[in-house]
């Protein structure tokens, strides 16, 4: 008896340190390059997410913006704060662009088009993306080391998440089924 114990004591102490070191060993951290807020862009600028983050002509996504569109306005220092200071001193004045990290890469099979989310559904970012929008700092990226997805696909931080299970959620929500093809290669 005093073995079972002993076994079942070990077992949950290993289960218990599996389940808080697993997420450690597979994902690494990092800090986005630039400490940009989304909400100073909104509320300050005006901006919207199509303002930065805007459809090619082809409708595909452009996804993250590039220098040149940042530096449209900030060619100098609209604030006193050191993040922007340190934005243009970095990437702006020697025209180098930053090395923005992807929170939402999908994988190779699958082809995501916004375009008809966005113009047809109508839908808005907040859908999948979450307050994303209304943030004071990107978050900490984390990035599985076996996949080279991000976390955030999985939905976290009271985001909603990216992964199959639920945009298929959504779909049959819309009343939307459609063929496996049409979102994979």
């Amino acid at each position: 008896m005093r073995g079972t114990v002993a076994f079942l004591a070990g077992l949950a102490l290993a289960l218990a340190a599996g389940w808080a070191a697993f997420p450690r060993a597979i994902y690494k951290s990092m800090e986005p390059p630039v400490d940009f807020s989304h909400r100073v862009h909104a509320d300050k600028a005006g901006s919207k997410c199509e303002d930065c983050h805007a459809f090619r002509d082809d409708g595909s996504f452009a996804g993250i913006p590039s220098l040149e569109k940042c530096a449209g306005c900030h060619a100098a220092p609209m604030g006193t704060t050191a993040a922007e200071k340190r934005f243009i001193d970095e990437y702006v004045t020697p025209q180098r662009e930053p090395a923005w990290l992807s929170y939402a890469r999908q994988p190779e099979n699958v082809y995501f088009s916004h375009a008809p989310h966005v113009e047809r559904a109508a839908l808005k970012c907040e859908t999948c993306h979450g307050n994303l929008g209304s943030s004071e700092k990107l978050p900490r990226f984390e990035q599985d080391r076996i996949g080279g997805y991000s976390r955030d696909i999985w939905g976290r931080g009271g985001r909603p998440g990216m992964t199959m299970d639920d945009c298929i959620a959504c779909h049959r929500q819309q009343h939307l089924e459609l063929s496996c093809m049409d979102c994979h290669k």
